[in-house]
C-alpha cells in the first residue's frame, strides 16, 4: 500500500511539474494560429494593390513586415513569463490574455468610412 501511495505521489509531481510545459505548448499552438491568420491577412492586403503600384506595395510589405516581427517579439515575451509558480486556476485565464495580446496586433486597426464623392 505504501509503494502505490508513493508511486501516485510520484505521479501527481511529474504532472504538476509538466503543467508549465503543457501550458507553454498550448500558448505555442495559439500563436501558430494566429500567425497563420496574420500572414493570411496580410496576403489578401497585398492582392488589392494593383499590380503596377510599387510604392503602395513597399509601404504595405514594410508596415507588415513590422507587424510581423511585433508579433515575433510579443510571442517570445509570452513564452518566457509562463512560469512554474502560476497556480493552476489561473493557467486558463494566463492563455487567454495572451490570446488577446496577440489579437490587439492581428487585427488590423479600425478605419474610418470614406466619404461618398460629391
Amino acid at each position: 500500500m505504501r509503494a502505490v501511495c508513493l508511486f501516485c505521489a510520484g505521479l501527481s509531481a511529474a504532472a504538476w511539474g509538466q503543467s508549465a510545459d503543457v501550458q507553454r505548448a498550448l500558448i505555442q499552438r495559439d500563436q501558430q494560429s494566429d500567425a497563420f491568420a496574420q500572414q493570411l491577412r496580410q496576403s489578401q492586403e497585398r492582392l488589392r494593390v494593383a499590380p503596377g503600384d510599387l510604392q503602395t506595395m513597399q509601404r504595405i510589405e514594410a508596415r507588415q513586415l513590422e507587424e510581423l516581427q511585433r508579433l515575433q517579439d510579443l510571442d517570445a515575451r509570452q513564452l518566457r513569463s509562463v512560469s512554474r509558480d502560476t497556480p493552476r486556476t489561473l493557467r486558463p485565464y494566463e492563455r487567454a490574455k495572451a490570446a488577446a495580446e496577440r489579437r490587439e496586433l492581428i487585427l488590423p486597426p479600425p478605419t474610418a468610412p470614406r466619404a461618398a464623392p460629391r
